[in-house]
């Protein structure tokens, strides 16, 4: 499977070019190999440097992984807020956080696939940040789907169950997406919107469990 490289503009401006090469070389060595198989000099090789120069820029190896998955946690939060329409009818604003989420993941996918797959090994505060992190995404898309299905009668835990569902199928692509392959980011993103709107009507006026 080939991998996507990450831009140097992924990463935060502030960072050095160095630190930048460093964390997109972690990124395909953390993709093909797993954290934990991956050493300093793998990361390092690939960017002509010694091992110990991975510790000019980071403490840790950890640091390295956090500063990847915060990374892409953030960048792909900004790209779903952008999407999401100021006005217009609810079936709209859930295609477009839809698209927006999934070709997000899909133009990234070896960023994103660090993300979701390499979660263990950060520590428990590292970890503890991007689990707000990913919480902003459970809220917009529960308040997508809440548009659509009137939140007003929907069961909320039929709400909830839906928009996990949704956020699960975008965030699996990055276990099989090929950027040689058929499919398009803009191709995914259209797909998925349409899905997600048909899925809704699993749950539209239906009444609360409790009622």
């Amino acid at each position: 499977m080939r991998l996507d490289e990450p831009s140097e503009k992924f990463w935060d401006e502030d960072l050095s070019d160095v630190t930048k090469a460093l964390l997109g070389s972690a990124v395909r060595c953390f993709a093909e190999k797993g954290f934990q198989a991956t050493t300093t000099r793998d990361i390092t090789g690939q960017v002509g440097l010694t091992p110990g120069a991975l510790y000019v820029h980071f403490a840790t190896k950890e640091e390295v992984l956090f500063e990847i998955v915060r990374s892409g946690h953030r960048r792909a939060l900004e790209t779903l807020r952008a999407a999401l329409p100021a006005d217009g009818d609810p079936e709209t604003h859930l295609r477009r956080a839809v698209a927006a989420f999934v070709e997000w993941h899909a133009e990234h996918h070896t960023v994103a696939r660090v993300c979701q797959n390499e979660l263990t090994p950060l520590s428990p505060e590292h970890y503890a940040e991007i689990h707000d992190l990913r919480a902003q995404f459970t809220i917009v898309f529960r308040d997508a789907v809440r548009r659509l299905v009137d939140g007003a009668t929907a069961d909320p835990d039929d709400v909830s169950r839906l928009a996990r569902s949704i956020l699960s199928l975008g965030v699996d692509l990055v276990r099989w997406y090929r950027v040689d392959g058929t499919d398009t980011p803009a191709t995914l993103g259209a797909f998925y919107a349409d899905l997600a709107v048909h899925m809704t009507a699993a749950v539209r006026d239906r009444r609360p469990t409790s009622a």
